[in-house]
């Protein structure tokens, strides 16, 4: 027989070998963990998304005879025993549901499983090592709409009837939260490897290497309550920094200490707003160095005096890969600070090494050991702090696998299919902890990945290395607004796309100006790419071609001009918006359902987002377009901010929209910043 007890405000549950644990966990909000056996494992030792508890107050249980319940503010969550009525045989299925008690509906149900003596609602089966292989479903229907799980190039913002691998791969960043139009936000709070399916009737998470499950519900009267809970029990974003709101300058690749310099000087000379130029990777001797190569780079201590007079920050690509010819390998690997495979031989990347014709095989740092962690930073202090770089481009950071396999990798913190995915968010953790400890007020880095709870380590990611493509640019608007849902506000991609942008060819350069627009209202705005000339290869070691916003036509040098200008004239707004997302976690950019959840019609616009409350903006994504039908959300008035007029909402309209001007609204009430930039001018 079941049973069911209230210990200390915990509804714990116990029936054929499973234990059930019940537990509010923060505002409205309970997070619900399940192992065969009768112990979980602490938190200490399983990477977390979810904050410690600072308020231990139970939530009140009530145990009836069929079913028992647990209610925290407005949500209740009820586990059924489901005894037959002659008391005799036991019916128990175990299932949870879960109830808003402020309007009496069901908005979510763990969905059964048939077997072929009695139904369960939740599957666990033991595998090697200790983990467990665990399947939970719950009911849909074909009308739930669903938001977040990070970043997939599916093309979709609504992720109802997707599957989606939860691994992390380049372009791909596994962030298991999602919203639902019912009401309620779900976090799969298990950092191993697995798989999101959703259909019609049911949604599916599966993982393949679990210590136990662990998930976590909170409900709300809208996606921003429900993500402002989920902030609340994951954190929330620290401050962002004013530097990061500007311009960044960035390309595949600056060679030497004195091309990057040229660069930096002529946007001065041109009197253009810049705030951050990065060095890309491969400027070092090694991989794994983590310090400048001194033929390149022969004196960045007078390159950073220079930029400095300039107002100029530098980023600079730190990978987590090790060469077997850097001056650190031999001391990592002594120390044990290296990934390796499950049978203990080292986990290797085949990648390219500065100096070598061939491919080599690079090791991966563990960044699940705080040792490891505190390696790197102690090369990273030395070389590049010291000189006053204080902002890092976390690439790589999966880590990257030859064939996708993080299962087959064996970390410090455990088996890789149990603890892969937090990979990225411990790697980040440990630059995070030092640079605050360094001194510095307001860490931001720039990742290529990110799990649940990246976004309280000063984590900013873009979208990886997508094709330079208008197809690529309509699906990084989705992945955007789905990282946004996740929790990750800061976020961007590279403008123009990474690969395959010819600077010649006049498609491409539309479809750079046009990503650059939408690039000018990302809460990062970065231009970044590896570029090419007709008849040229993209190099992948050496440089590409000029990517800086002269080099795409003398015609659209002036439109690339004036959007950089308005971006500057956005910047107090920005800073309000940033500031309003540290303070409760509350994204920048955003959907439309966001803001105007009771307008049926938002949930259904997948290609406009908001920035802030007031900033309204429709990217030309297709290439030859000048013309666009824009949906106006109701309730509000809306001013095109480039001609002055307006509409009532709750409409669609088509607008103007030439090469040099994204469709753009204003909200009513809302400062048009066209109209300072030209009152600068």
């Amino acid at each position: 027989m079941a049973v069911m007890k209230d210990e200390d405000g915990k509804l714990i549950y116990r029936h054929r070998g499973e234990t059930l644990t019940v537990e509010a966990w923060t505002h409205n909000s309970f997070r619900i963990r399940s192992v065969l056996g009768d112990s979980f494992r602490s938190d200490d030792d399983v990477p977390q998304a979810l904050l410690p508890l600072t308020d231990s107050k139970g939530a009140e249980v009530s145990i009836e005879p069929g079913f028992a319940t647990i209610v925290n503010g407005s949500l209740e969550a009820r586990i059924i025993r489901g005894i037959a009525k002659d008391d005799k045989t036991d019916k128990h299925t175990g299932q949870i549901i879960f109830t808003n008690l402020e309007t009496g509906k069901i908005v979510l149900e763990e969905y059964l499983f048939q077997t072929k003596f009695h139904e369960q609602a939740r599957e666990l089966f033991q595998t090697e090592g200790g983990l467990f292989e665990v399947n939970v479903g719950f009911k849909s229907n074909p009308s739930e709409k669903l938001y977040g799980m990070g970043q997939h190039h599916n093309g979709m913002l609504n992720q109802k009837g997707c599957m989606i691998d939860m691994r992390q791969r380049n372009r791909d960043v596994t962030v298991p939260f999602v919203i639902s139009n019912r009401g309620y936000g779900l976090l799969w709070n298990m950092p191993g490897t697995g798989r999101f399916t959703s259909s019609m009737e049911l949604t599916r998470w599966e993982s393949y290497g679990a210590y136990q499950l662990d998930y976590w519900v909170t409900i709300g009267d809208s996606p921003a309550e429900i993500l402002v809970n989920y902030m609340a029990a994951a954190g929330k974003p620290g401050k962002f920094p004013e530097w990061a709101a500007g311009f960044w300058q960035c390309k595949l690749r600056y060679l030497t200490q004195e091309e990057l310099l040229n660069v930096a000087r002529e946007y001065k000379r041109r009197n253009l707003p810049i705030s951050v130029i990065v060095i890309d990777y491969f400027h070092w001797s090694a991989q794994g160095d983590w310090d400048f190569d001194k033929t390149a780079w022969p004196d960045p201590d007078a390159m950073m005096r220079e930029l400095s007079a300039m107002n100029i920050k530098v980023m600079v690509s730190v990978w987590p890969t090790v060469s077997t010819y850097s001056r650190n390998f031999e001391e990592l690997e002594e120390k044990g600070l290296l990934v390796r495979g499950r049978d203990g031989s080292p986990a290797l990347f085949p990648f390219y090494e500065v100096g070598r014709e061939s491919i080599q095989y690079v090791h991966y740092l563990d960044s699940t050991n705080p040792e490891a962690r505190n390696y790197i930073w102690n090369e990273v202090r030395r070389n590049y702090l010291s000189r006053g770089i204080d902002i890092y481009w976390l690439d790589a950071c999966e880590p990257e696998s030859a064939y996708g396999k993080t299962e087959e990798f064996m970390f410090h913190k455990g088996p890789g299919a149990a603890v892969a995915n937090a990979y990225p968010m411990l790697h980040e953790q440990g630059f995070w902890e030092n640079m605050r400890a360094a001194g510095i007020e307001a860490p931001l880095n720039l990742c290529r990945s990110a799990w649940a709870g990246s976004q309280r380590y000063g984590t900013a990611v873009w979208s990886g290395d997508i094709p330079s493509t208008f197809g690529s640019l309509r699906r990084q608007i989705r992945s955007g607004l789905n990282m946004a849902m996740s929790g990750i506000s800061w976020w961007t991609t590279d403008i123009g796309g990474f690969t395959g942008g010819d600077i010649d060819d006049p498609e491409f350069r539309e479809l750079l100006v046009r990503w650059f627009a939408y690039g000018v209202f990302c809460p990062i705005f970065r231009l970044h790419g590896v570029r090419r000339r007709s008849g040229e290869n993209s190099m992948t070691v050496g440089s590409g071609a000029d990517n800086e916003v002269w080099s795409f036509g003398d015609d659209n040098y002036p439109i690339l001009v004036r959007y950089m200008h308005l971006r500057e004239a956005m910047r107090p707004y920005l800073r309000k918006q940033f500031e309003i997302c540290s303070g409760d976690g509350t994204p920048p950019m955003r959907p439309l359902f966001f803001d105007y959840p009771g307008d049926e019609n938002c949930w259904n616009v997948d290609d406009q987002f908001f920035l802030g409350p007031d900033y309204l903006i429709a990217p030309v994504d297709q290439a030859g377009i000048e013309r666009r039908d824009v949906y106006l959300p109701s309730g509000s008035a809306w001013t095109l901010a480039w001609t002055g007029e307006r509409w009532d909402g709750g409409r669609s309209v088509t607008v103007e929209a030439p090469l040099d001007r994204i469709p753009f609204f204003i909200r009513e009430g809302g400062v048009n910043p066209l109209k300072l930039m030209e009152d600068k001018e």
